[in-house]
């Protein structure tokens, strides 16, 4: 884990499809600078760096990233660790869309053919797991 990030169950306030992007390059390497995040989004995105650093800017105010002053510019750090918020995200999709309980999810997903048979190998050895 990184230094400075946590794994504590408090979650920072809701993200956005965008800002998560943004999260996802930052959980991949940091501290990175607003300039070196818009080199891994920008162009697939089709993002300024001015849309970058206004994303930077609303996770800080959620308390997703953290800042340190490098010069004249920052240095952007997640405060919650990807594991934690992919946690958190799945258990709020779960509580919304299927009253709390994890096997209507799953139904959803087999009934609709989005499950690959390796999809339901490795769910099956997880619950042989859990079992175990």
């Amino acid at each position: 884990m990184e230094p400075g990030v946590s794994q504590s169950h408090e979650q920072p306030e809701r993200i956005s499809d965008a800002e998560h992007a943004v999260m996802e390059v930052l959980w991949e390497r940091s501290p990175l600078t607003a300039a070196e995040v818009c080199e891994q989004v920008c162009e697939p995105r089709g993002w300024s760096l001015a849309t970058v650093k206004t994303l930077l800017s609303r996770l800080v105010a959620k308390q997703a990233l953290a800042t340190e002053p490098d010069g004249k510019r920052f240095l952007y750090s997640p405060r919650v660790a990807r594991d934690s918020y992919v946690g958190s995200e799945s258990r709020r999709l779960v509580d919304r869309l299927f009253g709390g309980r994890a096997a209507p999810l799953f139904a959803h997903l087999a009934e609709s053919d989005a499950l690959t048979e390796d999809d339901i190998a490795e769910i099956e050895a997880l619950l042989k797991e859990l079992k175990s």
